[in-house]
This record gives structure tokens, C-alpha cells and sequence, in this order.
């Protein structure tokens, strides 16, 4: 083939892969549910050979996927209309840090908890931490416009990034933002986080760096169910305090955490534990941990317990932390699904999301940032029973019907990807979707970046563009 010919001049013999086993790896990103094989996978290392392969891959009029660690779980990084996945690994250094004006310069294969040990000894850290973070890479997480725990306090991605290098789908350059994160115009750095890979490929990154904390306390509060759980997290937002962290794990994720290596000495008969941290001054903090006992244990924790030292703190997170890898001894796939309610709808959203997956007879637990409101409602799987897969798909279907319903979105940091790019009419109308279409067509007017991703597969307007009449006439995958 032409192409891979022109591709291997690029990279090099050892920059790509084109062996059926070599690509049998790229064929999904953590959605398992949605698959597709490239026809190459290249490993650039640096922006003129990303620019080179695109350009080639515009030649040869074949589309290109930018991928990651390939962690994100919303089909974002999977070629599901074949073409090229140009894999940005390789790409991991860190450019440049500014102690003093707090950034960092990095490429997009820097891994997420790398970037904070490697400042750690200027008593800086990078906030926004989802827990791949020993895995995903910065450029992935730009993508997805990733969160974490810690996103009740700091933030996602987005309140991060400060600029933005960017390679064009024409195989052009632009410098979007600044190092001193003010912006002239248009947001176009605010326009690609969370877009997905669909404007272009990220080559280079400029991240805002967060002083760390003076003390940091860990909490652990154990209840006889999810609804008090949920009634101790309303209670300490709805007093005005703002924890760095709550996050809520239910008995089913409990007992496969405590079966696996990851296991935390966890109590099996508690309905939820629920992990809260909080961080700043030592005074602030102290008081924080008090009001927050007197709150849990108004709401009916049988047990609180602050973490006297590290090891204990990460003995609490570890189940926080090791959920999902725990989930694989449940079934070969998990679904992790992703939606966005209002905080005091989550008692009642939780018990409809349980009576779901019960009624659909499928293997369901939950956990989940209560503080933001953003549900993961975990499905394990099997999906070479194709009846299973069928129940799957509908439960999750069901699942963000009802978060919409209750005034919700369908993804809190996922993404929309493959997954739920059908669900968007739920939130958006056609007048919507088809400004959105405009936007991604002023980048990429040939929809030759990450196709198949974000919008719906079946038809809406686009009669004011002709040249969006190709995604609206012909089915996506």
C-alpha cells in the first residue's frame, strides 16, 4: 500500500505497526463495545512528523485518528472508519517548567501522574486527576476535557490548560492561548478542550501548576446504604464547604475491591463508604474535618474515620482508586457509563439506576463523584453473549434517559465519543447540533479528524453548509 510506504519514510521502520496482531491492540480504547481496525498505527516523535503524516494521510485521502494511552471510555480514540491512528505516546517530554509563573510546557504523551512527581520538589502539583492517572497521558486528557476526584475543588481540564499547540487536519500549525493563560478573540483553546480530536491533533501543551497543600485530611465514612451517603454529601455542599474530594462507592463495588488486590480492610456488610478529602491551611482544614464528621454522622454513618498518616490515606483511596481494575473479576468487559445529575436528585436517580440494571438482570455497582453529581454506573459484561449485549445497551440507554430527565447531562468527563452520540438529541436540538457541525467544519471541512465521533449517525439539517451534507446523508459506521 502507498500510504503505509509513505508512512514508514516518515517514522521510521520501528514508528509503525501494521501487522494484524500489532493492530488487533488499537482496535478499541476502554469502550469495549465499540471496535474498529486501522489500517496503520504510527508513533510520531515530534510535531513535524505528526504534520508530515497528516499531510500524507490527506494525499492518500484517508482519515487519521490522534490517540493516547488509549484509556478514555467513550470509543474517542478508536479508527471506526478504518484509516490511520497516529499514536502520540512516543511524544513525552516535559518541554519546559515556570516555577515561579506556575506552567508547564509538555507534549501530549505526558503521563498525567508523571507531570506531578516531576514537580513535586517545587511544591507544585497538576490538579486534574482521573483515576487512569498513572496511565492516561495529558494530550488524551485534553481531548476528553477529563475530571477525577478532585473535580469538586479544582476543576476538569479545562481550568488547566493555558495554550495549546495544534496541527491542523490541513497538516498546519497554530498556537492557540498564551503562558499567561489571558485570551484575544474567540476561546480557541477552550474550543479544542473537550473536542475530542475532532479540530486537529495536539502537539504541545501549556498546563497551569497548583501550589500543594499545606495539609491535606482524608476521610472515611461508613454507612448502611447509598441514601444516607448522598444525604451526608448534600448536607456538607449545601453548609457552603467545598471538599477537595467526595466520592461514593456502594456494597457490590465494595466486596469486588476486598476479593482483588486492592483490597482496603473495608467493612463487606456497609451499603456505601463515602472518601472525603479536604485541603488547605491546617486551621481551615481541622474545622472542615469536624463539620464534616457532625454532618456524616447526622446522616447516619456508623463509622468516620480520619487517616492518621500516608499509608491509611492510601489504604481509603484504594478502593476509590482500584474500583474499575477490581471490576475484572466480575466479567471480561465493564461498561463504565458516565452521566451528570443534580445533586439532590442522587438518592432517587441511584435507586432507579439499581432497579435498572436488576430488571435488565445484569451485573451493576456504582461509584461515583457525589460532589459533582456525576454518576459511573458500572456494567460488567460478557460481550460474546450477544443476548447479554443487547441488555446492556438498553439499560444504559435507560440510565441516561432518566439522568436527563431529572435535569442531568449524558457525560460529566468521558466524552461523547462513539458511545453516546446518538443520545445527543436528548440535550441538544437540530438548530444545536448543526451550529456545533459548523464549528468542527470550520477546522476540518472534509471530516477526515477522528470521524464517527460526537455527532448523531442519523439525520438532521445542515442545509445552510453543503459541505455538512456528507454527515447527514450517509450513516457514520
Amino acid at each position: 500500500m502507498r500510504l503505509v510506504s509513505a508512512l514508514r519514510a516518515i517514522v521510521g521502520d520501528d514508528g509503525i505497526l501494521v501487522r494484524d496482531e500489532e493492530l488487533f491492540v488499537y482496535e478499541a480504547d476502554g469502550l469495549t463495545l465499540h471496535r474498529g481496525r486501522p489500517v496503520a498505527v504510527v508513533l510520531p516523535r515530534d510535531k513535524t512528523e505528526v504534520q508530515r503524516i497528516v499531510r500524507s494521510c490527506r494525499e492518500h485521502e484517508v482519515p487519521f485518528v490522534p490517540r493516547g494511552a488509549g484509556t478514555g471510555l467513550s470509543g474517542g480514540a478508536t479508527a471506526i472508519e478504518g484509516g490511520v491512528i497516529i499514536e502520540l505516546q512516543r511524544m513525552n517530554r516535559i518541554v519546559r517548567v515556570d516555577e515561579n509563573d506556575r506552567f508547564a510546557i509538555v507534549q501530549p504523551g505526558v503521563v498525567n501522574a508523571d507531570l506531578s512527581k516531576a514537580v513535586a520538589h517545587l511544591d507544585l502539583f497538576y490538579a486534574p486527576d482521573p483515576s487512569s492517572q498513572q496511565a492516561c497521558t495529558i494530550g488524551g486528557n485534553v481531548a476528553e476535557n477529563s475530571g477525577g476526584p478532585h473535580t469538586l475543588k479544582y476543576g476538569t481540564t479545562t481550568n488547566h490548560i493555558l495554550g495549546l499547540e495544534l496541527v491542523t487536519p490541513d497538516g498546519e500549525c497554530l498556537q492557540l492561548g498564551s503562558e499567561a493563560g489571558g485570551t484575544n478573540g474567540y476561546d480557541l483553546v477552550g474550543t479544542v478542550v473537550g473536542s475530542e480530536g475532532t479540530l486537529g491533533i495536539v502537539t504541545e501543551v501549556t498546563v497551569r501548576l497548583t501550589p500543594v497543600p499545606e495539609t491535606v485530611a482524608t476521610m472515611l465514612g461508613i454507612f448502611d446504604g447509598v441514601v444516607e451517603a448522598c444525604r451526608a454529601v448534600g448536607a456538607v455542599i449545601g453548609a457552603g464547604l467545598v471538599p477537595a474530594a467526595m466520592e461514593i462507592v456502594d456494597q457490590r463495588t465494595i466486596n469486588a475491591v476486598e476479593d482483588s488486590r486492592y483490597a482496603a480492610g473495608l467493612p463487606r456488610d456497609a451499603g456505601a463508604i463515602l472518601i472525603v478529602e479536604a485541603d488547605g491551611s491546617s486551621a481551615s482544614v481541622a474545622r472542615q474535618v469536624e463539620r464534616i464528621r457532625e454532618f456524616a454522622e447526622a446522616s447516619g454513618a456508623r463509622d468516620f474515620q480520619v487517616a492518621r498518616d500516608e499509608a491509611e490515606r492510601v489504604r481509603f483511596w484504594r478502593a476509590r482508586k482500584g474500583a474499575f481494575g477490581a471490576m475484572g473479576r466480575l466479567a471480561p468487559d465493564l461498561y463504565v457509563h458516565d452521566a451528570v445529575v443534580p445533586r439532590k436528585k442522587l438518592p432517587e436517580i441511584l435507586a432507579a439506576v439499581c432497579e435498572i440494571g436488576d430488571r435488565h438482570g445484569l451485573k451493576l455497582s456504582n461509584v461515583f463523584h457525589a460532589g459533582d453529581g456525576n454518576l459511573h454506573p458500572n456494567i460488567s459484561f460478557d460481550r460474546r453473549d450477544a443476548e447479554e449485549m443487547e441488555r446492556v445497551i438498553a439499560a444504559g440507554e435507560e440510565i441516561l434517559r432518566i439522568c436527563v430527565e431529572a435535569g442531568g447531562v449524558i457525560t460529566g468527563e468521558h466524552g461523547v465519543g462513539t458511545e453516546k452520540r446518538d443520545y445527543m438529541r436528548l440535550l441538544f436540538s437540530e438548530a444545536d447540533l448543526d451550529a456545533m457541525m459548523k464549528l468542527r467544519l470550520a477546522f476540518d471541512p472534509e471530516r477526515v479528524c477522528n470521524p464517527g465521533k460526537i455527532f448523531p449517525t442519523t439525520r438532521f439539517c445542515a442545509e445552510s453548509n453543503p459541505k455538512a451534507r456528507g454527515y447527514d446523508e450517509v450513516p457514520i459506521s
